[in-house]
């Protein structure tokens, strides 16, 4: 079959249970379409094929013995931030270009344990720590939409993956938008779950408090397949909370049940933030936005006016925060235990100075700088603290904003993706996340998925929920995408 690469992950789970096609054949064909294509996207860092071919064997020969796990055997691939035992897992850094984990992450174990096939692992800005993936040691995405632009970042590898259709779903990281904002530019769906619903043992940290894994997909239905098998406590992880993981499936098949209805979203508070739409967004991806809006409330939902904190005040919050556990994060790497270690070190200075300053690259050392500065003992209550303290006053003013509505809607990002190479300031970029990253400061889950659009380019709308409301997210985007086509288009590579 030729379409395979276009198919959902429903429709996989349907075609292996019918023998339609086996996992061997498809994942053939996907290791195929990576080999003709990804050259020019460069969305994997490594492609294991010999273990993909040998875990879809297995999958299919369990399969024949009446196993009946529902993604034994479906393809998909992880963003190379989570560690995989046996395969190089490099963190998209020279730092990490030797490093063969000993171990699985929680989500990689719990997905082998699904029975998935990992075709390799994905592309990513450097640790994590940029908004385009051009940040990567190896070298940078690009878009399948228009190859002259960038995918988004820092999971740029992981959307760009799937937006060209070489994996169905993929894993990511969101530290204030990493996964959300490529979901965007790349034209599919992306969530990042609340902080402790997913596991971060095995992740490879950036800013603790503000990391968490989520899923990528064509769709809410593709995400939440992938997304069922990640969740749940981890004792391994102290970030992990205890409680009950929803079954995410059985919640959309509920939705699905009142696509019959005139108004299947009726009820249903949708808040919009007037800070949301302020200067720096362009006037086609609003226009985009508002229509899909506008659907939102002929499918039922109400749309209601919110306050939430100014978004600059949240981006300036963040950019003190993140950096600073950065500083603190990273200093792990000093050329001595693991990873890039500098030649011919005169002493022990010169060992933990050139590692670092040859094995990282110019925006790691710059959020590095950045966030010692903050921690420094002279500025540490001026800005590290203070930005604590406003962290809290954003939480108050979500659940302030909750309290009139059941979910914000707003842009995931300001612009469609924009060209390689355009020489954007530090600051240019970062502000590309000012509609995101409050979320993660407030620790909520947060959808993206594509609504139209603009200047021939994907645009995405975000959804963010109440704390645990991963469920609704999903519930909501799958009643919306069952009205609407847009997660159906597909990047002209794709056809």
């Amino acid at each position: 079959m030729s379409n395979l690469h276009t198919l959902s992950v429903q429709e996989i789970i349907t075609g292996l249970a019918n023998k339609d096609f086996s996992s061997l054949e498809l994942t053939d064909h996907l290791l195929s379409r990576i080999d003709s294509f990804d050259k020019e996207i460069n969305s994997f860092i490594t492609v294991t094929a010999d273990l993909a071919r040998k875990q879809a064997k297995l999958a299919d020969d369990l399969r024949a013995k009446g196993d009946s796990r529902p993604l034994l055997g479906v393809p998909m691939a992880h963003k190379d931030i989570f560690c995989t035992q046996g395969v190089l897992t490099t963190c998209g850094s020279k730092m990490l270009y030797n490093f063969v984990s000993p171990y699985n992450a929680t989500i990689v174990e719990n997905i082998q344990k699904a029975g998935m096939v990992s075709l390799g692992k994905l592309n990513m800005d450097e640790f994590a720590m940029g908004s385009d993936n051009e940040k990567s040691y190896y070298g940078a995405v690009h878009n399948p939409w228009d190859l002259g632009r960038v995918p988004g970042g820092s999971s740029g590898g992981s959307a760009a993956a799937v937006a060209a259709g070489f994996v169905p779903v993929a894993t990511g990281s969101d530290t204030g938008g990493s996964i959300r904002q490529p979901a965007s530019f790349c034209g599919i769906t992306g969530i990042k779950p609340t902080y402790g619903r997913v596991s971060r043992y095995g992740m490879i940290a950036y800013a603790s408090s503000l990391d968490q894994a989520g899923t990528f997909g064509k769709s809410a239905l593709d995400c939440a397949y992938l997304l069922q098998p990640m969740s749940g406590y981890d004792p391994k992880d102290a970030t992990s909370i205890k409680t009950d993981t929803p079954d995410y499936i059985t919640a959309i098949h509920d939705a699905q049940n009142k696509l019959s209805q005139e108004k299947p979203l009726a009820g249903l508070r949708i808040g919009v933030a007037k800070a949301y739409f302020g200067a720096g967004l362009d006037s086609e991806v609003e226009k985009s936005i508002r229509t899909a809006l506008a659907k939102y409330e002929e499918l039922g939902a109400e749309i209601v006016k919110v306050d939430i904190t100014d978004p600059a005040v949240t981006l300036a919050t963040y950019y003190l925060l993140a950096p600073a556990e950065a500083s603190s994060n990273l200093s792990r790497y000093d050329g001595v235990r693991f990873g890039y270690r500098c030649e011919n070190p005169k002493d022990l200075h010169d060992l933990y100075t050139r590692s670092r300053s040859e094995g990282f690259g110019a925006e790691v050392q710059r959020r590095i700088i950045m966030g010692t500065y903050a921690l420094s003992a002279g500025y540490f209550d001026a800005y590290y603290t203070k930005a604590q303290k406003v962290r809290r006053l954003i939480v108050d003013d979500f659940k302030k904003a909750f309290e009139k509505c059941d979910i914000i809607a707003s842009p995931t990002a300001p612009t469609v993706a924009y060209k390689l190479g355009e020489s954007l300031d530090p600051a240019s970029i970062y502000l590309l996340d000012v509609y995101t990253i409050g979320v993660n400061l407030a620790g909520l889950p947060a959808l993206s998925h594509p609504v139209g659009q603009a200047n021939g380019l994907p645009v995405g709308l975000q959804l963010i929920g109440k704390h645990w409301a991963e469920s609704e997210l999903l519930k909501t985007a799958h009643i919306y995408q069952a009205n609407t086509e847009f997660h159906q288009e597909m990047a002209d590579l794709v056809k």
